[in-house]
């Protein structure tokens, strides 16, 4: 199978390439590289377009030939949202559009899209379920909102097959620091090798779900080689509820000593929980098992040993 991935020069994408070539699938890239890296995808047999996602000629290119889609590319700030809010709409919904108008163009009938649990705001019901009403806090989140919702009225509207993901805080080698995405694991763990103290905003109590990338790609490359698709929206995460301080005590145990802690103000459009409900994707992907969280800081502290090094 031929596999496009938006956005696969970033953190998430350069993971999924590698999985999807691991699984034998041919690879093409489109990516304008305004936030991924070349060199994340170093060594990779992968076909690369340079382009923006708001370039139609760019989407032609690398659109024709495939056979499913999985659309990464996005402007991944809340702060930068806040900012300036008009790019993050442009790429982040515009440019959603504009992708799977090219889908239709090609008779591609398959796509896999990231959105994000930034969509249900601070509602305070956990586990957040995807039948709760959207309630985004920042232009990001309304973005991201407007991402899986274009997905799936193209599905209904025209057969497509899509299938939504609303992301929980990936984390994971190649995220590195100052990275836009779900920035506090990369934050961290670049603190704490610096010998900084570590940057909480608030008083650290506020809780995440956090989820390996490695788990989120694999199920990915499994969606995409399943062709699988669902009506409505469905999310990513394996239903974990640990907070900052408590990630922080996590990431001591892996380096072996204790960090120092630095409070700072609450930062504008972050939510107070943040928990997945597993029904739905529990019902699509019986047998996904998550690496413990241990694990998956184990090997992102590992990472960036070695990217100090490069």
């Amino acid at each position: 199978m031929q596999v496009l991935v938006t956005g696969g020069a970033g953190f998430i994408g350069a993971n999924l390439c590698r999985r999807l070539l691991g699984d034998g699938h041919g690879v093409v890239v489109l990516d304008d590289l305004s936030t991924g890296r070349r060199d994340n995808l170093d060594g990779l047999e992968v076909r690369m377009v340079e382009g923006s996602i708001l370039d139609d000629a760019a989407l032609d290119a690398a659109v024709a030939g495939t056979d499913a889609v999985v659309h990464l590319a996005a402007r991944p700030s809340v702060p930068k949202s806040i900012i300036d809010p008009v790019p993050s709409h442009d790429v982040n919904a515009t440019g959603t559009l504009r992708v799977l108008e090219a889908l239709r163009r090609h008779g591609v009938g398959h796509v896999v899209v990231a959105s994000s649990s930034s969509v249900y705001g601070d509602n305070p019901t956990l586990p957040k379920h995807e039948d709760l009403p959207p309630a985004p806090l920042s232009p990001y989140a309304a973005s991201k909102l407007a991402t899986e919702s274009y997905a799936l009225a193209w599905a209904a509207s025209f057969g497509l097959r899509a299938l939504a993901f609303r992301f929980f805080n990936v984390f994971g080698p190649l995220q590195a620091a100052g990275h836009d995405y779900a920035a506090v694991v990369p934050a961290f763990v670049d603190a704490a090798l610096a010998g900084h103290p570590v940057p909480v905003h608030g008083d650290g109590l506020q809780s995440r779900d956090f989820t390996f990338v490695g788990d989120v790609v694999g199920v990915v490359a499994d969606a995409v080689a399943g062709g699988m698709y669902h009506p409505g929206p469905v999310n990513l995460a394996f239903g974990s509820q640990v907070t900052l301080l408590d990630l922080v005590a996590e990431i001591e145990a892996v380096l072996g000593h204790r960090l120092t802690v630095e409070h700072l103000p609450t930062r504008a459009g972050d939510v107070r929980h943040s928990q997945a409900a597993q029904d739905r994707f529990r019902s699509l992907f019986p047998r996904a098992a998550p690496a413990p969280l241990a694990a998956g800081l184990a090997a992102t502290v590992a990472w960036f040993r070695t990217a100090a090094t490069a």
